[in-house]
C-alpha cells in the first residue's frame, strides 16, 4: 500500500515537467528573436544601400 501511495504521489509532481516546459519556451523565444535580428539586420541593409545610392557625390569646383 504504502509503494503505490508513493507512485503516486511520484506521478503527481510538477517539477519535471515544469522544468521541460521552461526549456521549450526558451528555446521558441531565441528562436524568435534570432528571426527578428535577421529580418531587422537584413531591412536595415537594404535601407542603408538604398540611401547611400540615393545621395550624390560632391563634385569638386
Amino acid at each position: 500500500m504504502r509503494l503505490v501511495k508513493n507512485v503516486v504521489e511520484f506521478l503527481k509532481k510538477e517539477d519535471g515537467p515544469t522544468a521541460v516546459e521552461y526549456a521549450v519556451m526558451l528555446a521558441l523565444i531565441v528562436v524568435v528573436c534570432i528571426a527578428a535580428i535577421t529580418a531587422i539586420g537584413t531591412n536595415a541593409n537594404s535601407t542603408f544601400s538604398h540611401v547611400g545610392s540615393a545621395i550624390k557625390p560632391a563634385t569638386a569646383s
